[in-house]
Order: structure tokens, then sequence, then C-alpha cells
């Protein structure tokens, strides 16, 4: 996601609390929300594919993603 995407929802959510956005707007913001909530998870998920838990004994074990088969 780009810097001009995360300043447009920004402005976008500045605009709604000074009136009601448009149709248009309202499409556009949650578009760039749903791009923004994908790439913050896509982030977490290469973080757990390198993520072992340890137990007391020493023993490493994989993360694995939940729902995941």
């Amino acid at each position: 996601m780009t810097q001009q995407e995360l300043d447009r929802i920004s402005e976008l959510t500045k605009i709604s609390r000074e009136r009601e956005l448009t149709q248009e707007e309202q499409d556009e913001r949650a578009i760039l929300r749903r791009k923004y909530i994908d790439s913050f998870k896509l982030s977490l998920t290469s973080q757990l594919d390198v993520t072992y838990i340890v137990d007391e004994k020493g023993n490493k074990k994989k993360v694995e993603r939940k729902g995941k088969k």
C-alpha cells in the first residue's frame, strides 16, 4: 500500500467528520480500507511463517495458521 493511498484514507476520514461522504467517496474509502487490511494481514502472515514456539524442554514447534490444513 502506497503512502498516497494511506494519505487518501486519512483525507476521506477527515472529510467524513465535516460532512457526509458521497457514495463515490464511500466506495473509494471502502476499497482503500480493504486494501490496507489485506496488506496488514499479509505482513502478519509472513511473520508467522518464520515463527516457532519453544516448550520447556527446548523443543521447537512451527506455528501453524489457524484453519490451515
